[in-house]
């Protein structure tokens, strides 16, 4: 303990010291002297500038000769002061001050006030003309309709001074916007209240099917005396203009697409105080439905500096949202609108690649698997019936997917591409079920005499069971929710009301079955591999079955639980797993049924033999062809000089 306090004490003394330094503010000329304008100097050895000033290189303490104390604008920038509603901050050498907007005053008469906490701007005339309101606002919708076709910023000051003349018309019951009302420019709700009753009951607006709820007591606030007033209004097209393209887009990087889905709307309460906190819970029914991949954000108009308005998230929360209505709460009064976000997600590089490289190497391998199945006479029997069908299957599968997944610009197509997918993965499924009986099959009969009668009746069944079981759950899925196959994203299954168990469901069910199959088949070999005695032959060809049912384990489908394991720490390493082990399915399924089988390979073999024979045979044949022109020549020169000289028997 004592050691610690040695250690302390020399650096506590130290920082007092230089603190009593820092702030003894000395009135040396000499010191003064070279302290620049708006600073004062501290212990005769550095300056620093006065409040509301700040050094040009950013410093507190300096003793640069050079070194300027520049004024600080406090009302600019992000985390400039703000003055509340209807009042500005002006900025003023080394302080700055707050206004009262034009029409409005403080009540006590004073013409500026130092914060927000003490704005009480109010028109306190109850005369002013609103007979311009109606036509200014007619004006605007016209004029502004494309938000391009003028400055943003003008557009934003705009915007924020009429919304404000229009809550306040609407609460002065201006004659005015009851000409906007019929001309369904906007539909607005106004109710007085004199008294809040029971201290929890809230006060509930509606117009547009968009409504507002106020707690009573945050309307009356600290004042129970006399009327008050509370306003919800609600703007038929103001959103054309005051769009998505306001929306301030500084904390949310990530966004693609962003749109207003709802109508534009304010809420109002006369008098108001601007230091009063409330709660307010807006019910908005969106423009659109909200698709699945939509996210709500509840927003707000704020009046900026710079940009002269735009929408913020700022103190509104998202509380629910559906398709059809988001609610949203806020902690203050102002225009609020709902906007759908669509973010971006973003996508594993390494899984990327290792999905597409996996599925071309499948492909490849599906389709020698599938080539091998057809011209391979030795292995014809059921069991190859099934690898070939379900080679098809995934082989059409695999090839879609790499090609179709992403073609969602036209949105008829990425449906039909999504149903065909659907289809072709329960059939590979489907097929893999079949695999997994007639492997129990196999194995349950291999030393049973009608072994043949059960392959009979299996090929009856697998044709319609691995066709048509596929096609009913997609004719079912398709007619209950068509418009569910296809998305902004993917050309897949939508998640929304659990539509993807169409998929996953039947998948779920395969894969645990194919298990059940592949533990029933190790505890049959297991009994028949006890009960042999030496027979050799019969224990080579159960060792190779348990092979092989190790082996199909991924080729069964089981592998596709890893999918759902992709939860907590270990979801990075599943999601590897799950993509390297189903996307190689296909070059599983090539290994075992082709390169490891007996009879394949010795096809194979006959098959190289007989290239090579063919090979030989035309270069032999060549050969020949080649000797056989060299002879003809030689015969025909022979024959010419016969026939000279036959005719010629001098010259000979």
């Amino acid at each position: 303990m004592g050691s610690k306090w040695t250690l302390f004490l020399p650096g506590f003394c130290v920082s007092v010291l230089f603190e009593i330094a820092a702030t003894q503010i000395s009135k040396d000329p000499q010191c003064d002297i070279w302290c620049t304008q708006h600073a004062t100097c501290i212990n005769m050895t550095h300056c620093s500038c006065d409040n509301g000033f700040a050094s040009t290189s950013g410093k507190k303490y300096f003793n640069d000769i050079l070194e300027n104390c520049d004024d600080v604008n406090e009302c600019a920038g992000p985390n400039g002061i703000t003055c509340g509603l209807k009042a500005d901050c002006t900025n003023t050498e080394g302080s700055y001050h707050c206004t009262c907007i034009s029409g409005y005053v403080l009540p006590s008469g004073e013409k500026t006030f130092p914060n927000e906490t003490m704005n009480n701007c109010q028109n306190l005339t109850n005369d002013k003309d609103y007979k311009n309101i109606a036509s200014h606002f007619e004006s605007f919708l016209n004029t502004h309709n494309n938000p391009t076709t003028k400055n943003k910023t003008e557009i934003g000051n705009e915007a924020t001074k009429l919304l404000q003349d229009l809550e306040e018309a609407i609460l002065e019951s201006s004659e005015e916007i009851q000409k906007l009302q019929k001309k369904s420019f906007l539909a607005f709700e106004r109710q007085e209240i004199n008294n809040c009753s029971l201290e929890n009951v809230d006060t509930t607006l509606e117009a547009q099917n968009n409504s507002v709820t106020i707690c009573c007591m945050d309307i009356i606030q600290s004042n129970t005396q006399g009327q008050h007033i509370v306003a919800f209004v609600s703007y038929n097209s103001l959103g054309t203009i005051l769009n998505a393209s306001f929306y301030k887009k500084t904390y949310e990087k990530k966004i693609d697409r962003i749109h207003l889905n709802s109508k534009v709307v304010s809420a109002a309460i006369k008098p108001w105080q601007s230091n009063s906190s409330l709660s307010v819970v807006l019910e908005f029914q969106h423009e659109q439905k909200k698709k699945e991949e939509e996210r709500s954000l509840c927003v707000y108009w704020e009046k900026l500096i710079e940009e002269g308005g735009g929408w913020s998230t700022m103190n509104c929360n998202l509380i629910k949202s559906n398709e059809t209505h988001t609610c949203c709460n806020c902690t203050h009064l102002s225009s609020f609108a709902v906007l759908m976000a669509l973010y971006s997600q973003e996508e594993d590089f390494t899984l990327t690649v290792i999905t597409y490289v996996g599925l071309s190497l499948s492909l490849l391998c599906l389709f020698l698997a599938a080539l091998t199945f057809l011209l391979c006479p030795t292995i014809q029997n059921t069991s190859t019936s099934l690898h070939l069908q379900l080679s098809l299957c995934l082989f059409l599968a695999h090839l879609l997917f790499l090609i179709g997944i992403e073609q969602t610009k036209n949105q008829v197509l990425c449906s039909i591409i999504a149903g065909l997918l659907h289809y072709l993965y329960l059939a590979a499924f489907t097929w893999m079920l079949l695999e997994g009986l007639h492997l129990f099959l196999t194995a349950r009969n291999l030393m049973v005499v009608n072994y043949s009668r059960v392959n009979q009746s299996l090929k009856k069944i697998m044709y319609p069971l691995g066709y048509g079981l596929p096609a009913v759950i997609v004719a079912i899925s398709a007619a209950s929710r068509a418009d569910f196959y296809g998305s902004s994203s993917h050309c897949w299954l939508q998640v929304k009301k659990g539509f993807v168990w169409a998929f996953l469901g039947p998948i779920c069910a395969v894969f645990s079955v194919n298990f059940a199959f592949f533990l029933l088949v190790l505890w049959t070999l297991q009994r028949k591999l006890s009960s042999l005695n030496n027979e050799v032959s019969t224990l080579q060809d159960i060792r190779l079955l348990t092979f092989k049912a190790l082996a199909q384990l991924g080729i069964l489908g089981c592998t596709w639980c890893l999918g759902i394991l992709q939860i907590g720490p270990a979801a990075s390493i599943m999601a590897y797993l799950f993509t390297i082990i189903n996307s190689l399915q296909g070059v599983f399924i090539f290994l075992v049924y082709c390169l490891l089988s007996h009879q394949v390979q010795e096809q194979y073999k006959k098959w190289f033999l007989k290239i090579r024979q063919t090979k030989s045979e035309s270069y032999t044949l060549s050969n020949n062809i080649v000797s056989g022109s060299t002879q003809t020549q030689t015969v025909r020169k022979f024959t010419v000089l016969l026939v000279a000289a036959h005719h010629y028997p001098s010259t000979t």
